[in-house]
């Protein structure tokens, strides 16, 4: 059975009012505190047998749970404090479904992870790439020098290849432009 809800723009709001109460509640919790509380309901659906929708969620929240601990990935104090923002929803025990009750619990939580998601898409983006990078490096060089890949590493791996592409590219296009062999770049 498939069944699909369309919010609408009254609904987000209550989810993003529901989101302004969770900060505001949390303001006080320390950011070991606030990921523990969404490691915690990341645990907990992977301990039951939720609805793909929820799963596939909780995947994104395990991912913003990593985002914040990977001291490789190193992100800036305004990445990290609006990663610990979104987190807060997760701190809230009374949230719109109590996560109890079978197959619907959870259905809040992934609703709340999806707005975060679409949020933070970019950042998520680079952090996944990173993490592919990272494995990478640990089977072509082994698992310690794995362990020892930075985020600068990432970032300087991704310009070379940028660099490249654009060499590639002039290479590929040198004939366009050219009449009897001149280019502007030419030096005689």
């Amino acid at each position: 059975m498939q069944i699909v809800i369309d919010l609408s723009e009254e609904d987000l709001e209550h989810f993003r009012d529901a989101m302004r109460r969770a900060k505001d509640a949390a303001k006080d919790l320390s950011a070991a505190e606030i990921t523990d509380a969404a490691q915690k309901l990341f645990d907990d659906t992977q301990a039951t047998r939720v609805p793909e929708f929820v799963s596939s969620r909780m995947k994104r929240l395990g991912t913003l749970i990593a985002m914040v601990h990977d001291t490789h990935w190193g992100i800036s104090d305004a990445e990290r404090q609006n990663i610990l923002s979104a987190l807060t929803y997760f701190s809230d025990p009374h949230d719109a479904i109590p996560d109890s009750i079978p197959v619907l619990g959870f259905l809040d939580d992934a609703i709340m992870i999806e707005l975060v998601v679409e949020e933070l898409k970019h950042e998520i983006d680079a952090y996944d790439d990173f993490c592919v990078f990272r494995a990478q490096a640990v089977e072509t060089q082994g698992a310690t020098a794995g362990g020892d890949i930075k985020r600068n590493d990432w970032l300087e791996q991704r310009q070379n290849e940028l660099l490249e592409r654009m060499r590639g590219r002039r290479s590929r296009d040198s004939g366009y432009g050219k009449r009897g062999g001149f280019s502007l770049f030419s030096v005689r």
